[in-house]
C-alpha cells in the first residue's frame, strides 16, 4: 500500500517539474521545455525515499537519456514502487503558452502499471455511474454516442466528444458530427481530455475518443482508476518494430483491449500540476512575492482528490542544486 507521506511528496515532484517548465512558456523550444521538466522530475524524483522503476517514461533507453523506461530512481533501499510519468504533457502547448500543458506522474504498486512501448493507443473514455457496456472501442462513433446518450437520458445533439485535432481523425470527426453531436477538438493533452470526460457538468465533455500516445493513455488510465469512470484502450502495434518492443516488455496480444484496471491496477497514487492555464489546472504564476502552483492528487484505495494550491515564497529551492 501507498503510504499517505508520499502524498505530499509527489506534490513536490510535479510541482518542480512545472515551475521549470513555466519557465520557458512561450519561448517556441519544445526541446528545452521539456528537457526542463524532465531534469526536475528526475533530481526531485532521486530525493524520494522509495526505490522506483519507471515503466511508463520518455521512451525505451535508446531513445531517452534520463527517465527512461525501466530507470531506476530513488533510495534504492526503499519500498518499490512502479512510475508512470509525464514530465510535460503539452510540449507544444508549453513552448506556445496555450492552454492545458501539465505535468503527470502515477505511483502504483509493482507490477500493477503497463508496461508498455512508446507506441500509440486507440481511446475510448466516459465519466462514472454508466454501465459498463455502455460504449465500447470496437463499436462505431455512432452507436457509441446513441448509447451513452441513451445512458445519460438527453438527445445525441447534447453529447460533446474531445478528439485530438489530428489528420488521423478526419473520418473520426466527420462520423461524430454526422451523429449532431459535437466535437471538442484539442491540440496536445490527452490525459487532461481524458479526465475532463470524468467531469463533464463542469467541463463539457461527455467522452473522450481518439487516437494519442500509450503513456498518456496509462497516466490517464490512473486518473482515472482514482476519479472513477470507464475507460478503454488498444496498443497500436501495426509494425514488426512496435510488436517485437512490445513482446519484450511481456505483451503477447497485439490487438488486446486494456480497461482502467488493467492498465493501473491496485492503489494508484496520482499527481498532475498545470504548467500552463487550462479547463484542468491554473498554471504556474511568476510574481514579485513569490510562485503560486495548482496540483491535483489522487488516491484511489482512500478516494481522496485534492486541489492543492501553493504559494512558494521560498523560490530558491526551484533552482537546480
Amino acid at each position: 500500500m501507498i503510504d499517505r507521506s508520499l502524498v505530499i511528496e509527489v506534490v513536490r515532484v510535479t510541482e518542480h517539474a512545472a515551475v521549470a517548465a513555466a519557465r520557458l512558456r512561450g519561448r517556441g523550444d519544445e526541446m528545452a521545455a521539456d528537457q526542463a521538466a524532465v531534469d526536475a522530475m528526475r533530481r526531485m524524483l532521486n530525493a524520494l525515499p522509495i526505490h522506483g522503476t519507471v515503466v511508463i517514461g520518455e521512451g525505451e533507453r535508446d531513445a531517452a537519456p534520463m527517465l527512461y523506461i525501466g530507470e531506476e530512481v530513488g533510495d534504492p533501499a526503499g519500498p518499490r514502487f512502479d512510475i508512470a510519468l509525464d514530465p510535460l504533457e503539452g510540449t507544444t502547448l508549453c513552448a506556445k503558452d496555450q492552454p492545458n500543458a501539465i505535468t503527470a506522474i502515477a505511483l502504483a504498486e509493482p507490477g500493477t502499471l503497463l508496461n508498455a512501448p512508446d507506441v500509440y493507443m486507440d481511446k475510448i473514455a466516459i465519466g462514472p455511474g454508466y454501465p459498463d457496456d455502455t460504449v465500447h472501442l470496437d463499436w462505431s462513433p455512432a452507436e457509441n454516442i446513441a448509447r451513452l446518450a441513451k445512458a445519460k437520458g438527453v438527445a445525441v445533439r447534447e453529447i460533446t466528444a474531445c478528439v485530438l485535432d489530428r489528420p488521423r481523425h478526419a473520418r473520426l470527426i466527420e462520423a461524430i458530427r454526422a451523429t449532431g453531436a459535437s466535437v471538442r477538438l484539442i491540440t496536445d493533452g490527452d490525459i487532461a481530455g481524458v479526465v475532463d470526460a470524468t467531469n463533464p457538468n463542469d467541463t463539457g465533455v461527455d467522452i473522450y475518443l481518439g487516437v494519442g500516445g500509450a503513456p498518456e493513455g496509462v497516466l490517464a488510465a490512473a486518473a482515472l482508476k482514482c476519479l472513477g469512470g470507464f475507460m478503454q484502450g488498444r496498443l497500436l502495434l501495426d509494425d514488426p518494430d512496435s510488436r517485437r518492443r512490445a513482446a519484450e516488455m511481456g505483451i503477447s496480444d497485439p490487438s488486446r483491449v486494456y480497461g482502467v484496471r488493467d492498465m493501473a491496477a491496485g492503489d494508484v497514487l496520482f499527481a498532475a500540476t498545470g504548467v500552463t492555464g487550462g479547463g484542468m489546472l491554473a498554471g504556474v504564476r511568476f510574481g514579485p512575492e513569490g510562485i503560486v502552483t495548482e496540483t491535483i492528487v489522487m488516491r484511489h484505495s482512500t478516494g481522496a482528490c485534492r486541489r492543492i494550491r501553493s504559494e512558494h515564497r521560498m523560490t530558491e529551492r526551484f533552482d537546480r542544486a
